[in-house]
């Protein structure tokens, strides 16, 4: 397969930027990853179609990825093409309380033109550093609020290459969790229903938000956030700051202090690391409370043995 070949096809007929063999540890906020053979930041969410057909007809995976915010990457990379929505399509637009956002806009930027807008209901996104489309697939969520609370309709693009609205009931969103992961239905853009606010009233959540994140969480360290999602009625980082994971390392990736359940790049970390480091926190916790913790993170892409 020549990538070149492949990349000045697609560049004849899309406006976004195409990159070869990218490494994916530049578009993750992990900073962990290897290449992708292909890495296409579409210039609109129109390019998506015809890059699910480019796909199909040239038999490449496509791979969706967000702000890379809530993902690992494995050394060998990610196959075929890799979309990344973030960094492409992102517009917003206000319509009284109604909001529409492209997939690809992050959710901080959505929450600060909400606020400016003395629009309240998205104030939980201020410091979580992925796109809307990614929140979506996965209900984001902090502080008791999540994406399900506010949602009206998901834009979707399917295998089929039709556009779909679709509502709430569709969606099946619960904890950490819908119906869009893992079924090859791509978001495109969210529709939100907001109600109206005081906006100094906003801004103070926000920065009181932030300052928890700050005081709670290894801040502006590398990490793909929580790495665990909660077992029913218990809290993940309880039950590994209990087990004693705070500081445990594999290689380059170490348990946070600040935070038992992340896990951040101490600077050369590989998906090895860190997925050695996730199978013996579980280990620890298992070991001591019966309890099988489940991965919040997405783990993407291939060992680098199979990749040769």
């Amino acid at each position: 397969m020549d990538l070149s070949i492949l990349a000045g096809e697609l560049q004849q007929k899309i406006k976004g930027k195409i990159l070869i063999n990218e490494p994916l540890k530049n578009h993750t906020t992990f900073r962990i990853g290897g290449p992708a053979d292909l890495l296409v930041v579409p210039a609109e969410v129109e390019e998506l179609p015809y890059l699910l057909e480019f796909g199909e007809e040239k038999g490449l995976p496509v791979t969706l990825l967000g702000n890379g915010s809530n993902v690992l990457v494995r050394d060998g990379g990610i196959p075929g093409l890799v979309i990344k929505l973030a960094g492409g399509p992102k517009q917003i637009q206000f319509d009284g309380t109604g909001v529409v956002a492209d997939a690809g806009a992050l959710m901080p930027r959505l929450a600060r033109e909400a606020q400016n807008r003395g629009l309240t209901g998205l104030v939980f996104m201020i410091g979580i550093p992925g796109t809307v489309g990614g929140g979506v697939v996965m209900n984001a969520g902090a502080h008791g609020q999540c994406m399900e609370q506010v949602v009206t309709r998901v834009e979707t693009i399917g295998p089929d290459r039709k556009m779909r609205l679709l509502p709430p009931m569709a969606l099946q969103m619960g904890y950490r969790n819908s119906s869009l992961q893992g079924n090859f239905n791509y978001v495109t853009r969210v529709y939100f229903k907001l109600s109206m606010g005081e906006k100094d009233r906003i801004r103070e959540q926000m920065e009181h938000n932030l300052e928890f994140r700050r005081q709670k969480q290894p801040w502006n360290r590398p990490s793909a956030g929580s790495v665990f999602i909660n077992p029913p009625g218990q809290a993940a980082g309880f039950l590994l700051d209990r087990a004693g994971v705070k500081g445990l390392t594999r290689g380059g990736a170490q348990v946070a202090e600040e935070h038992a359940n992340f896990i951040i790049n101490k600077g050369e970390a590989t998906a090895r690391d860190v997925l050695a480091l996730i199978e013996e926190m579980q280990r620890l916790v298992i070991k001591l409370f019966g309890v099988e913790l489940k991965t919040e993170i997405q783990v993407l892409g291939e060992d680098l043995n199979r990749r040769g």
